[in-house]
């Protein structure tokens, strides 16, 4: 069997979330009671294979404190069991968060005391605070519309449906946008040679061949290039070893159009002719590309 659990702030895509994997062909339970949880896996459990093998179930902020503290505990338990559990994570920046219950005047769900909706999302945050810690896929869906949220979970979640394995994204941002916070690794390659100020080249990206023959030239670029691959190729085995099914490493330049795109499709081909698994996304890219990696130099 394999078990996702879905988790994360109200407004940052949960539905959505669930909704996907009913599509791809999950048995789905949204709103589970955490203190439930371990009864209903063993009667389906009893159930034997066939419908169940692939389920998901949703949990949120509604749970009582110390039953949502259980759950990391509990994964770690069915893991030993043998059982592929995966817990997933949503969040988004607290002013994308009341701009969307704005627009679709929901209530949300701890409110109910009378407390403002930012102070319902601080609680929902520091409940759901064990969630998070135990998450092995956090996605921030503050710049993220359904269609690249929906995109975005296909890709990583359909990516074996009966066989664990670790899905690595590679993506490239602008750290005048902020960096991304679901990303495990950032590398900081503002420190490059710049092609934005060269004439004939501040209009194209790094997926360019201008700009790539620009970038290969200079040394300090190969040897940013080799000392994160070089990292990357030492510490990815442990996650591994620790039965991550997810790893997300972002590189950042300043606009996230040349240098960090560059080096995330030069990393992402690498790491491809390692790992079965390795996608590449260009956030800052006007059609936010994500696909898989191309093996080769």
């Amino acid at each position: 069997m394999r078990l996702i659990i879905v988790s994360g702030l109200s407004g940052s895509g949960k539905s959505v979330a669930l909704n996907l994997l009913e599509d791809m062909d999950f048995y789905c339970i949204d709103n589970v009671p955490a203190m439930l949880m371990e009864t209903m896996l063993a009667e389906i459990s009893r159930a034997g294979a066939g419908r169940y093998d692939n389920l998901a179930m949703g949990v949120d902020a509604r749970n009582r404190k110390d039953d949502l503290a259980s759950v990391p505990e509990l994964m770690r338990k069915l893991r030993d069991q043998g059982m592929h559990c995966e817990v997933v994570f949503l969040q988004a920046a607290d002013d994308i968060l009341l701009k969307r219950y704005a627009e679709t005047r929901r209530k949300h769900p701890l409110s109910e005391d009378g407390s403002s909706l930012k102070e319902a999302i601080r609680r929902e945050r520091r409940l759901l605070g064990p969630i998070i810690d135990s998450a092995e896929l956090i996605i921030d869906t503050t710049r993220t519309s359904v269609y690249e949220l929906r995109d975005a979970l296909r890709k990583r979640i359909g990516h074996s449906k009966t066989q664990p394995g670790l899905s690595i994204l590679i993506e490239s941002f602008g750290f005048k946008h902020g960096v991304p916070a679901d990303a495990d690794f950032v590398f900081d390659l503002r420190c490059l040679p710049n092609p934005y100020w060269e004439p004939g080249l501040r209009d194209q990206t790094g997926l360019d061949e201008a700009v790539i023959d620009f970038l290969d030239a200079r040394e300090p670029v190969q040897d940013m290039y080799e000392d994160v691959l070089g990292f990357l190729q030492r510490w990815i085995p442990r996650y591994l070893d620790f039965n991550r099914n997810y790893l997300t490493v972002a590189l950042g330049c300043t606009g996230g159009q040349h240098r960090s795109v560059y080096m995330a499709e030069r990393i992402a081909r690498a790491l491809a002719g390692q790992y079965a698994d390795v996608l590449t996304r260009h956030t800052e890219l006007p059609t936010a590309v994500q696909a898989p990696a191309r093996t080769g130099n």
